[in-house]
């Protein structure tokens, strides 16, 4: 096996993160009125019935959040996916899981820059959208260079205000349903929708392979309780604390994102095409229909900073994979293994990303969130048998009920609901995928010599038990 040895950056990652930092870095990520983005798309895709898409991806990703906490304790590594198939599976899946991660961490600050510029374009229409680009990219980058610290901190505040424009989004919706009125107009008294009807969950027309290709566009709404792995050798009592904070992100999330949808698609019950102009780009006609033309503004004005925080906590995320690989020598060291001595953040990484962002100018946010859940869905499916790898097959922690619980019924549950997610990805994210996946063949076939030899990998573990 092919190790990477000698001496690394003077520079190292400093753990200042408590958990409410790490959840707050997460939930910006996650960005929760990204639910107004997707339920155009979502609600075409399973048959108008968002929130129960949602359901259907909470529970994989809870059961997913749990396998992310098994790994975390034993390879509290910034790597995340990476590192754990790397060290539990092979060094040449760990590299495949990394590369493949990559379409989710990577897109993940151009999907932000895509939708900031959705937002300033309806409010500022006489300017040219690159400027918007420019602008935004450069304030992401510059805030990630402070530091992870810093990124909690501009995140927090942003995250309360998220909620309570939910919280009144979603009053404004109740208070339209309980006077008779919907986005068709008043509603008759022989077809008044019942407020708590329980159609937007489930109906005759509910079928389950489309609220399952729902869920797989939802992967996008959840990404970010993943990448709070990325940041392990930044949080303090790393063991405790990271497992607590990812779980608690998704599960956060997915309630907020429940309740909300359950609302909109009270409110939206038909094809959402009929409402929409463009079903990929709803939240401005959302805030419109529901709340009329200055609570369009001020709420789009603020959504501006919220998908701002979103890209500032994906750029740290994927930065940090980027070091961990460089780190690894997998990719160049010397860039990409930097750390910078002065700010203690991948600083070369932190540009990289940056530059990246930039295409957002060119490319359709359909697209990308595809292309983003294809790489997510690797990750999790990877970490979920990376658990069963590493604790049951080579520790042989199947012992004892708890155990087995523990470390093969969860993982594999987590596996099999992350398999049927597989199963109704759109065709555009498998093809994009697809490609991607094969250029980092290739890459590794050149990296390690045909294949003679195994990925490199940093020993930052030993192998005790």
């Amino acid at each position: 096996m092919t190790n990477i040895s000698g001496t690394q950056s003077a520079a190292k990652l400093q753990k200042t993160l408590g958990l409410w930092h790490v959840i707050i870095i997460g939930l910006a990520y996650v960005q929760p009125m990204t639910l107004f983005d997707t339920f155009g798309l979502v609600s075409e895709a399973s048959n108008h019935h968002v929130p129960t898409s949602y359901i259907f991806a909470l529970v994989a990703i809870l059961l997913t959040s749990i396998s992310y906490g098994h790994m975390i304790r034993r390879y509290p590594s910034s790597g995340s996916a990476y590192t754990y198939a790397q060290k539990s599976i092979h060094p040449n899946v760990g590299f495949m899981v990394g590369w493949s991660s990559w379409l989710d961490y990577l897109l993940s600050p151009m999907v932000n820059i895509i939708l900031a510029v959705i937002y300033l374009t309806a409010l500022f229409p006489d300017i040219n959208h690159w400027v918007w680009v420019l602008v935004l990219t450069a304030f992401m980058t510059g805030v990630n260079l402070r530091g992870a610290r810093f990124v909690a901190n501009f995140n927090s505040w942003i995250v309360l205000v998220q909620l309570l424009v939910i919280g009144t989004f979603t009053y404004l919706v109740y208070s339209k349903l309980q006077m008779g009125m919907n986005a068709d107009g008043p509603i008759t008294a022989e077809t008044r929708y019942q407020l708590w009807t329980l159609e937007p969950f489930w109906n005759e027309l509910t079928s389950v392979g489309a609220l399952i290709t729902g869920a797989t566009l939802l992967c996008f709404s959840f990404t970010g309780f993943d990448s709070l792995s990325s940041l392990a050798e930044e949080t303090k009592d790393t063991e405790k604390t990271l497992p607590k904070a990812i779980f608690l992100t998704a599960l956060f999330a997915g309630v907020i994102f429940i309740i909300s949808t359950y609302f909109i698609q009270l409110y939206f019950p038909g094809n959402p095409s009929s409402y929409f102009k463009d079903i990929a780009e709803t939240q401005p006609e959302i805030l419109l229909l529901v709340g009329g033309s200055l609570f369009q503004s001020y709420v789009l004005a603020f959504a501006i900073i919220t998908v701002m925080a979103s890209g500032i906590s994906a750029h740290a995320g994927v930065s940090r994979l980027m070091y961990v690989m460089g780190r690894d020598g997998i990719i160049n060291k010397k860039i990409f293994g930097h750390i910078s001595p002065k700010t203690f953040t991948p600083s070369y990484n932190i540009l990289i990303v940056g530059l990246v962002a930039l295409s957002a100018g060119f490319m359709d946010l359909d697209i990308v969130i595809s292309m983003i859940s294809f790489g997510a869905l690797t990750a999790f499916t990877f970490v979920n048998l990376s658990v069963i790898s590493r604790y049951a097959l080579r520790d042989g922690r199947t012992k004892t009920f708890k155990e087995i619980i523990n470390y093969v019924v969860i993982p594999l549950c987590g596996f099999i609901s992350i398999f049927a997610l597989w199963l109704e990805i759109e065709e555009t994210a498998l093809k994009y995928g697809l490609w991607w996946a094969m250029f980092g063949v290739l890459y590794l076939g050149y990296k390690t010599k045909g294949f003679k030899y195994t990925a490199p990998q940093y020993n930052e573990f030993d192998d005790k038990h």
